[in-house]
């Protein structure tokens, strides 16, 4: 019997073991760097290096590399061994302080936007003490962030990191000014549920653009797909069961506290959801969590989809992000308490995030913003690509008070009677839950649920902490010059509603009507990347990113060009494998069956003339009529995938690619699905919606 508390985190070198293992003096000043944001010095360093070299042998630990997260979306690692020779032939395990404090990886060959050129090839890692280090695959791995050798962030951890000490300086700012001065510093915290597909590795395997691309390229609908909503919530089959059994227990032992599973809504599709943490830490752990996924699932014989939308015609993954803030004592500012309306402290944080969220839809667009997400943002399973806000009933109408100047009368929350004796009655909830809205309050958090399932979470926290970090920065001076604070709280609320009341709404986010009543509002509906893209690296962003010390424009350029060709060479690869599996599987499978139904009627022709062949024959002329459209749809791609290679610009290149390319596949696409619905079983190459989606019994 597994023992979860002896299991959770015994392969991190967290605080406790840090308390145990190091002198006091060297555990004090690693805490104190930790919670100033200072370096440590050299000596203390060495002493944390050399008990956590100890600590990494004693586990099995051969190796260290310093693990971090570059523009590619995945995590990063290059593994040097402890050995050091002695020069008799033997070695010793060694391991200093500037091993464990810097590494220099080759920067060249990584994503940098025009950062670095190839033949530029430095660039540095730097640990990040805020995040434990942990022992994968008897490695012992140092979260490190990554720069250039000039210095600009080549990762994803420095501009979080960045964006944290930013939004606590201004929160620590506004909660001094309310006097609440023995706060030194304020924390974003997050929780990121996880979707994910199961599918068998067999089946997977014959699916050349699931292996290439992470999603079908084309597939009809099965006659069963997600109609009966009988896979949510429901038991869950012993072989995934036994997948999450063995997910969970790896993900313990790495401090990473996976708390909740169970299946999704679609056929093969599951969730996996931790506790919170700190923003850093959060983001470290969802990228384990994405990796083991994909270890564990092949031990299982299965294999793990992150795509945002594996299968057309049921629902795609996400990421739902659940942010907040508290404070080092413990204070979650967005907790409402039980009397919202007179908790001026949580009134003026929720103005904040309401300006934050209005004043930048564009740039939470644009950190969900990929190729893959775009086949998922507005459909049926997710929100739209309209950025907008969930309240409920209650905290709207205390706000439209506050605006209005007039009194509020409190809804007491009424008891819930299900009619049973033997069931208890228990409290309604003031406010219903929005599962359509991208941005929705869930009682002392925001959950933001347009983050697509594969997508590294810092770039969305990124930007929800600089937003939110300029919102409390203009209403810190606007509180500095008040004589009267609680009169100036009472006046920013009141202002922030009037002013940004458009980008509440608690209806339906998934209505066409919504759609109309958005525009009428003025909110950005960006629906598609490329679109999207062109938004991140405007002079107002720019000037945002530089103010809060997260992003230089040289940085934010550089990812605005990553972004780009990010999406293009996505469009291309997904391109590329649609002609080549239709130029050499599909199309010849048409022909061949084609060819067997003609030679049945000629067959049943030469035995009789009274023999009715019509089957066949319309058959044949049905079927020669789709392989002329499935060659000419073939051809209209190959001819855009050619003219997309004439382009150079990175904005130019992604709209072509989304405008020409991606229209050309689905074209292509719409005509090999009505294809696949009459070609014989036998004849169909690759394994139909219906095998990948019930493949795991």
């Amino acid at each position: 019997m597994t023992k979860v508390p002896e299991l959770f985190g015994s392969l991190v070198f967290d605080e406790s073991t840090m308390r145990e293992l190091l002198p006091k003096d060297a555990y004090r000043a690693l805490k104190a760097a930790i919670a100033q944001s200072k370096p440590l010095t050299p000596d203390v360093a060495n002493v944390v290096a050399a008990a956590m070299k100890s600590w990494a042998l004693e586990k099995g630990a051969t190796h260290f590399t310093h693990w971090f997260q570059p523009m590619t979306g995945i995590t990063a690692e290059k593994h040097d061994s402890f050995i050091s020779p002695t020069g008799d032939g033997r070695v010793i395990m060694e391991f200093s302080g500037k091993e464990l404090i810097k590494g220099e990886p080759d920067a060249s060959s990584f994503p940098s936007g025009g950062l670095r050129a190839t033949f530029e090839a430095r660039g540095y890692t730097a640990w990040d003490p805020s995040s434990f280090a942990f022992i994968k695959d008897n490695t012992l791995c140092i979260p490190t962030a990554f720069c250039s050798y000039s210095g600009e962030a080549l990762d994803k951890k420095t501009p979080l990191l960045r964006s944290m000490e930013a939004v606590s300086r201004q929160a620590v700012r506004v909660l001094h000014l309310l006097g609440k001065t023995q706060v030194k510093n304020v924390k974003s915290t997050v929780g990121a549920e996880q979707e994910y597909f199961l599918i068998d590795k067999e089946v997977y395997l014959k699916r050349k653009d699931l292996i290439y691309t992470g999603r079908t390229l084309f597939g009809a609908e099965p006659p069963k797909g997600q109609q009966l909503e009988d896979h949510y919530f429901g038991a869950i089959k012993p072989r995934v069961a036994a997948f999450m059994q063995e997910l969970d227990e790896e993900l313990w032992k790495l401090g990473v506290p996976s708390k909740t599973r169970h299946n999704e809504v679609a056929p093969a599709q599951h969730e996996m959801a931790p506790v919170f943490n700190t923003t850093n830490v959060a983001t470290d752990q969802n990228q384990l969590a994405m990796e083991l996924m994909k270890k564990v699932a092949a031990r299982h014989g299965m294999v793990c989809l992150l795509h945002e939308k594996p299968f057309a015609g049921v629902n795609g993954s996400g990421k739902h992000n659940n942010w907040s803030l508290s404070t080092d004592s413990g204070e979650n500012l967005l907790d409402p308490g039980s009397t919202p309306y007179e908790n001026a402290q949580f009134l003026l944080f929720l103005a904040a995030v309401i300006k934050a969220v209005d004043d930048h839809q564009d740039l939470l667009r644009v950190s969900v913003a990929s190729a893959g997400n775009d086949h998922r943002l507005g459909a049926n399973e997710a929100p739209p690509a309209i950025v907008s806000m969930f309240l409920g009933d209650e905290l709207t109408g205390i706000l439209e008070a506050i605006e209005q100047g007039s009194g509020y009368n409190s809804k007491a929350s009424s008891e819930i009677a299900i009619g049973a004796d033997v069931l208890p009655t228990f409290p309604r909830d003031n406010t219903d839950r929005n599962r359509t809205s991208p941005f929705a309050f869930t009682g002392n958090k925001f959950e933001f649920r347009m983050l697509g399932s594969s997508f590294s979470v810092a770039d969305s926290n990124t930007v929800l902490n600089t937003i939110v970090a300029e919102a409390l920065s203009l209403f810190a001076a606007d509180l500095e010059k008040a004589s009267d604070i609680n009169a100036a709280i009472a006046d920013i609320v009141a202002r922030t509603m009037k002013e940004h009341k458009r980008i509440i709404f608690n209806g339906n986010n998934y209505a066409a009507e919504w759609v109309v009543e958005a525009e009428k509002r003025g909110l950005l509906n960006l629906r598609s990347t490329p679109e999207a893209l062109k938004r991140f690296a405007t002079e107002q962003n720019a000037k945002l990113f530089e103010k809060h010390g997260v992003l230089s424009r040289t940085e934010l350029h550089s990812r605005q060009e990553i972004f780009f060709e990010g999406y293009s060479k996505i469009i291309a690869i997904e391109a590329s494998c649609l002609v080549s599996i239709t130029r050499k599987r599909l199309l010849p499978a048409v022909l061949e069956y084609s060819k067997e139904l003609a030679a049945t009627a000629l067959a049943k022709k030469q035995l009789s003339q009274a023999i009715d062949t019509g089957v066949e024959e319309r058959q044949v002329t049905k079927l020669s009529a789709l392989a002329t459209k499935l060659d000419e749809k073939l051809n209209q791609l190959i001819t855009a995938i050619a003219d997309s290679e004439k382009l150079s610009d990175g904005a130019e290149l992604a709209d072509f690619s989304h405008d020409k390319v991606f229209a050309s596949m689905e074209a292509l696409r719409i005509v090999i699905d009505e294809v696949e619905l009459i070609v014989a079983k036998k004849y169909w190459p690759v394994p139909t919606y219906g095998d990948l989606l019930f493949s795991v019994q």
